[in-house]
């Protein structure tokens, strides 16, 4: 099966690049802004006429967009995760054989949500900021495309490769500061809130699930388990060695607002991590230049996963004890 990947550079998209490597059944091409892809193309940018072009020579029965803007303006987030999707749509639609579009989402385009309560596909979207209001009106332009489609609405990834700016990396990092320092406190926001966590290989696993079924709409990729956000830190702290303490400063951790700092480009290579972001640092509540933005709290996450288990066969493999040692032997092993 001929696979073309957008957005190969980021969080998810690397792990997903490995995940259908390993698949001598599929033959994958790469394409993005980076020297490295396969095709030079900006999906911000470029034509759909283009992208079509690009299409009917690599005839994909499969593409796969992992490619997206996790910061920025109001209008970078539009352009990344709405614009461009908009011109794979369309240059999918004008290509001879129209392929099957698997696209990445967020669990950032639910909003808040009832506490105690798994989150269905069937749940109204009420996004709050820009980053997720951009990234619903890309899952609905896929929805209204007419293409053979899937959009997977991934929940709070974790494991290695996490960015710096996320919960994990950032209290990993602080951990190894403080321990390299002979430090006794780790300073974090407030760990109260409960989040579903899901390691990024068995997110790469259900990406390469979808392309290879027949399932479309929107199905929801989370362990299905709702986890206080303090009790995760502990395993990570536990794996660190560090004997100190966690002090939590009166913060909460929040949704996407404006400006959510996952990773490095803009696109391709979206981390789709929706949470759970920090305000107060350069990710969740505040713009790259570090000036706040507004957000508000979502004390309560959890994905309903029976979709994804019935239609793609799929159930989470990595525990979250393993992913954030994980996190953890990556960021120790950092110069």
């Amino acid at each position: 099966m001929r696979v073309l990947l957008l957005g190969a550079d980021g969080f998810i998209g690397r792990r997903v690049t490995d995940r259908l490597l390993m698949d001598q059944e599929l033959q994958v091409t790469v394409l993005g802004r980076r020297d490295s892809a396969d095709i030079r193309f900006d999906l911000t940018t470029g034509s759909p006429g283009a992208l079509a072009r690009f299409l009917d020579a690599v005839a994909p029965q499969v593409v796969i967009n992992c490619a997206g803007a996790t910061y920025g303006s109001s209008r970078t987030l539009i352009r990344s995760n709405t614009l461009a999707v908009a011109t794979v749509c369309e240059a999918i639609r004008r290509s001879r054989e129209p392929a099957r579009l698997v696209h990445v989402g967020s669990a950032a385009e639910y909003g808040p949500v009832p506490g105690g309560v798994p989150v269905s596909e069937a749940a109204e979207p009420r996004p709050v900021g820009p980053y997720g209001v951009s990234k619903l009106a890309g899952t609905e332009l896929v929805l209204a495309s007419g293409l053979d489609a899937a959009v997977l609405r991934v929940f709070d990834v974790v494991g290695p490769g996490a960015p710096t700016a996320s919960l994990f990396g950032r209290l990993a990092e602080g951990l190894r500061r403080a321990l390299e320092r002979d430090e006794n406190q780790v300073r974090m926001p407030d760990l109260s809130g409960y989040r579903d966590f899901v390691d990024v290989r068995d997110v790469a696993r259900a990406v390469r699930a979808a392309a290879v079924s027949a399932a479309t709409g929107v199905i929801n990729i989370g362990s299905g388990h709702a986890v206080r956000a303090r009790d995760a830190a502990q395993l990570l702290v536990r794996a660190s060695g560090f004997e100190g303490s966690i002090v939590e400063e009166n913060r909460q951790v929040m949704l996407p607002a404006q400006a959510v700092g996952a990773g490095g480009d803009h696109l391709p290579g979206h981390h789709h991590q929706p949470g759970p972001y920090l305000p107060g640092h350069r990710a969740e509540g505040q713009r790259p230049d570090g000036r706040a933005v507004p957000g508000e709290p979502v004390p309560w996450r959890q994905a309903d996963v029976r979709t994804a288990r019935d239609r793609l066969g799929w159930r989470t493999q990595v525990p979250l004890e393993e992913s954030l040692g994980d996190v953890w032997l990556e960021t120790a092993c950092r110069v």
